[in-house]
């Protein structure tokens, strides 16, 4: 007949169960003397075997970098102190004044460090405001866009930054800090 589509088990065979058609010995792949048609699933299986045995670097499990939480405690009440803003800094491998400038400016206030290294900030903030500034500045500043890996460095050049990633070589300018409105905390003038 001309019109009729072969059958799935007529298509592939019944014996062959997705092991290959062994031609004189054993075959290392199962796509190895067969010119039939693959599934998604093999030739992905495909793609991933071969970047293994030429790239083991590339192909590896990517390794996920955790990070404790901010510890922020209240100092009186009209400041608030990030207790672990040294050990995050040391963490994302970033400096200090960098970090430290890029929170000011997304909190909008000002800051300080004090003798034991920890961020003192004018104004009351909860751990998520910490938090989630900390993760935009690591997607801006630590993370890279090509293989999303933390193993960055970032450098100054003619006033640009630049992030360098270490695994893939890729470099990126990254945009300079700038800040906002601060807010004004401190007494009110008593009397008018």
């Amino acid at each position: 007949m001309l019109g009729r589509m072969p059958m799935a088990s007529e298509q592939f065979g019944e014996d062959e169960q997705g092991e290959g058609i062994v031609l004189g010995g054993a075959t290392q792949y199962p796509w190895e003397g067969t010119d039939r048609d693959y599934h998604y699933e093999e030739l992905l299986g495909r793609v991933f075997n071969i970047l293994r045995e030429n790239n083991p670097d590339l192909a590896g499990d990517r390794r996920r970098t955790t990070m404790r939480p901010p510890q922020v405690l209240r100092e009186g009440t009209k400041k608030t102190v990030f207790a672990n803003f040294m050990d995050l800094c040391k963490t994302m491998h970033r400096q200090p004044e960098h970090v430290m400038t890029f929170l000011l400016a997304e909190l909008g206030t000002s800051g300080s460090l004090d003798g034991q290294q920890r961020l003192v900030v004018k104004g009351r903030f909860a751990p998520k405001n910490f938090e989630s500034i900390l993760r935009k500045y690591i997607n801006e500043y630590v993370i890279c866009n090509g293989c999303k890996s933390p193993d960055t460095i970032l450098s100054k050049e003619n006033r640009l930054f630049f992030l360098r990633c270490e695994q893939c070589g890729s470099t990126r300018s990254v945009a300079p800090i700038k800040a906002g409105f601060v807010a004004r905390v401190g007494r009110r003038k008593a009397g008018a």
